[in-house]
């Protein structure tokens, strides 16, 4: 039985686990190792890491520490930060990643997808959309690290995404990243009947009640976190938490009496 899927999301930034809000004021929360460690005692589902500085700087991968996260890790990995082309995608998965997250690239260049997936299997290929809500409505899509608008429509490029065989997307809220006031549920309702493949919802959550009332109303779906995983309180002291195995199922609960 499928069950929705609870990822904590690590952003690195000058080799170190930082947070931001609205993709902006990163703070150092500590070591990407360290938290790879605690999430593997709580067994997390999965993880996605995320070097938010490799596509700015224009520089590979770091494979040295993709090396180390995956050598830890204990549940499956997903990577992204830098890959361009398949070589590197296909580096990357040698050091022992599951999934490679793909964003800017596959901008520039939509068959990046196919040309990886036909490689390595469109199972292991996502595709991260970092979205921002238009003043009169609607979603534009940002790349480089939020920092560039995209002259992409965001429901076309869906529709591609699908085309190009990607194996899941990732819907990254700029407006909501840091903020843990919610989900943006309306971005949701707009792309899902878009999206034919796993969705993985990133950007906005604060508390576990927010991730269940994302199930509710989606039923199988992929709730990421960054901040609700990193921080405790309303100071945001840095604590690493993961829901226990009781409280993920009463999340489920619904879908759970569904199946």
């Amino acid at each position: 039985m499928l069950y929705p899927r609870v990822i904590p999301c690590l952003l690195v930034h000058n080799k170190g686990l930082v947070k931001t809000v609205n993709f902006k004021n990163a703070k150092y929360v500590g070591d990407p190792i360290n938290a790879v460690k605690i999430f593997n005692e709580k067994e997390a589902d999965e993880l996605m890491v995320l070097d938010i500085d490799a596509t700015t700087d224009k520089r590979e991968p770091n494979y040295r520490m993709i090396e180390h996260l995956a050598q830890e890790c204990r549940m499956p990995l997903c990577y992204g930060g830098g890959i361009k082309n398949a070589r590197q995608a296909k580096r990357v998965f040698s050091l022992g990643v599951e999934k490679i997250a793909l964003s800017s690239a596959i901008v520039y260049k939509p068959e990046l997808i196919a040309e990886i997936a036909s490689e390595v299997g469109s199972q292991s290929v996502v595709a991260v959309l970092d979205v921002k809500r238009k003043l009169f409505g609607g979603y534009d899509v940002f790349i480089e690290n939020g920092s560039k608008k995209a002259k992409i429509n965001l429901e076309k490029f869906l529709v591609e995404m699908n085309a190009q065989g990607v194996g899941e997307i990732v819907i990254n809220s700029i407006d909501k990243d840091g903020c843990m006031e919610g989900y943006d549920l309306d971005l949701i309702d707009k792309i899902k009947p878009l999206v034919k493949v796993p969705l993985t919802v990133l950007g906005g959550a604060g508390s576990y009640e927010d991730i269940s009332t994302l199930v509710e109303r989606y039923g199988i779906i992929g709730a990421a976190a960054g901040s609700l995983f990193v921080f405790k309180g309303k100071y945001r002291a840095v604590l690493i938490s993961y829901p226990e195995p009781s409280i993920k199922t009463n999340l489920f609960k619904t879908v759970m009496e569904k199946s």
